[in-house]
């Protein structure tokens, strides 16, 4: 029967039901709001964008304070030229700095400065903010959970079914 999919009425995107593509237009819908309202938060209150707020927590995080470029990329999936650009524009704010690895000759390191600590510290404050106003404060203790978990089975499904995805610009 024409318009219908397993015994539900057929949507306008082809191989979802009504309620499947419901639901996927509200998560896409609420996801990249919710990426431009604290991207912009955080550009105007720090002149940082929310990647660029990732890239600096994953520096801070590691032991060393430092991370390879090409593992740069695949964490915050990425192009590797566009995380060299985002690099290049962070180091002329002196928030990172890059030099040559010591374990290969042929890889760059990307270093947290000082002054990108101090940055990130009160970036983070805003980030934390935003997502505890537009997120999390508009969910029960329960949906929250949730949420973390169905995100978490997505995510493990995605990785383990293929390589990881270089996205655009997110």
């Amino acid at each position: 029967m024409e318009g219908m999919i397993a015994g539900r009425t057929a949507s306008a995107m082809p191989g979802l039901d009504i309620a499947e593509e419901r639901s996927w237009q509200n998560f896409l819908d609420a996801a990249l709001r919710l990426y431009a309202t604290l991207n912009k938060q955080l550009v105007e209150s720090h002149h940082l964008t929310l990647n660029d707020v990732r890239l600096l927590d994953l520096l801070d995080r590691s032991p060393t304070g430092s991370a390879r470029m090409g593992d740069l990329a695949e964490e915050l999936m990425s192009l590797p030229s566009r995380v060299t650009r985002q690099i290049h524009r962070l180091e002329s704010q002196n928030l990172v700095g890059r030099c040559s690895s010591p374990d290969d000759g042929r890889g760059v390191l990307a270093t947290i400065t000082p002054e990108g600590r101090a940055l990130l510290k009160d970036a983070l404050v805003t980030y934390g903010d935003g997502v505890r106003t537009h997120f999390l404060g508009r969910l029960s203790r329960t949906q929250i959970a949730a949420m973390g978990e169905n995100c978490r089975r997505i995510g493990a499904g995605l990785r383990d079914a293929a390589p990881p995805a270089r996205m655009g610009r997110v």
